[in-house]
């Protein structure tokens, strides 16, 4: 007697992850500039216009010091990621950011600081050295679990997604000033959805 509720169950569940893969579309997106070349390292992501969807921390994320720059320059996590600041160069550092989305610092150090970072709100944290002003990276603390940065070729893909209404966010270190992240809006139904995207970059961060 057990058997059948628990098959009846199993059933259900098949059939659920087939109704939401069947509603569930990839997002390919090309990102490039004024003159049309592409953008590598941007930031891409989905936000729905109404509501929210599930989003969890990302597992420890390292951005580490070597040869005097941090790798990656640019990272995105979802709100709650832990990062860690591994300093693999034979000098110390002074990591830092005073940016409204997270401030902190990890005095001079070397090797590995012994607890990591936790980015708790979204928003962009710049980051930086006190000893080496050179060193500069970027990290992008999303709220949505639809998220990527473009390739060598400017190009981005987000699987997965459901149907609905969304706002197409993308960012580059590269843009002016302070800029926020540009908003287009996007519908996804049941086909792959294809977009182009321009930013208006002031500079190519180094």
């Amino acid at each position: 007697m057990p058997t059948r509720p628990l098959t009846l169950v199993l059933a259900a569940f098949l059939a659920a992850s087939l109704s939401f893969a069947a509603h569930a579309a990839t997002v390919n997106v090309v990102v490039n500039d004024a003159a049309g070349r592409p953008i590598p390292d941007a930031v891409v992501m989905l936000e729905p216009v109404t509501g929210t969807l599930p989003t969890r921390p990302l597992g420890t994320v390292e951005i580490a010091q070597i040869r005097r720059q941090f790798t990656p320059a640019v990272t995105v996590v979802t709100v709650g990621t832990p990062v860690t600041f591994p300093n693999q160069d034979t000098v110390r550092h002074h990591v830092y950011s005073f940016s409204p989305a997270k401030n902190f610092e990890l005095k001079l150090y070397a090797g590995s600081p012994h607890a990591p970072v936790v980015f708790d709100k979204p928003g962009i944290a710049v980051l930086g050295c006190n000893i080496h002003d050179q060193m500069t990276a970027w990290v992008v603390v999303v709220d949505t679990p639809l998220h990527t940065r473009s390739s060598t070729a400017g190009r981005a893909s987000i699987g997965s997604v459901p149907a609905g209404a969304y706002r197409l966010r993308a960012w580059h270190p590269g843009m002016p000033g302070q800029a926020e992240p540009t908003s287009t809006p996007i519908s996804v139904a049941q086909a792959d959805v294809e977009q182009r995207v321009q930013l208006n970059l002031a500079a190519t961060p180094k």
